[in-house]
């Protein structure tokens, strides 16, 4: 659970040096499409954009995400981030896209995997606990019976006969 909280903390301030990153990464894109088709790269750095605001209003709102929930929100940005990348290489001659604008997306993205493995991490940390927890509440459960569980198979205790056999 420690791990899980550490990782919490660690994924907050890196979340904000994310945002950071992307809001520098924006201001150094081409301000208009000059060329036609694209549009695409500002529609995928709009969109990366909301997703990164959305990850810094919950790191400084009370309620901070869960690890379940910022696996999934850093998914999306890692996603959008190699569909923007994908995009920037294979038309940066025609869009006039700079070699330090793509690099400095990669940059961005590579940090933004690293923090979704960790969050992706203690999701399944956390499954496994939450397993290892409920087998050992069922074998406890069961650890009355001389037959190691049998009372939840039968539905009840098992009875020994009373009086001479």
């Amino acid at each position: 659970m420690r791990r899980m909280m550490t990782s919490s903390k660690i994924a907050s301030g890196v979340i904000a040096m994310l945002g950071l990153a992307t809001v520098s990464l924006l201001d150094a894109a081409p301000a208009a499409a000059q060329a036609s088709g694209c549009e695409q790269i500002q529609k995928l750095l709009a969109e990366r954009q909301a997703i990164v605001a959305s990850l810094n209003s919950s790191s400084r709102s009370k309620q901070k995400l869960t690890p379940a929930q910022a696996c999934s929100t850093l998914g999306r940005l890692v996603g959008n981030g190699n569909a923007a990348l994908k995009f920037a290489s294979a038309n940066q001659d025609w869009c006039q896209i700079p070699a330090s604008f793509v690099d400095g997306l990669k940059v961005d993205n590579d940090k933004a995997a690293g923090i979704r493995n960790n969050a992706c991490n203690a999701v399944k940390q956390q499954a496994a606990m939450q397993k290892r927890a409920q087998q050992q509440a069922q074998q406890h459960q069961g650890g009355g019976s001389p037959f190691g569980g049998a009372d939840s198979i039968t539905g009840g205790s098992l009875r020994v006969p009373q009086g001479a056999l």
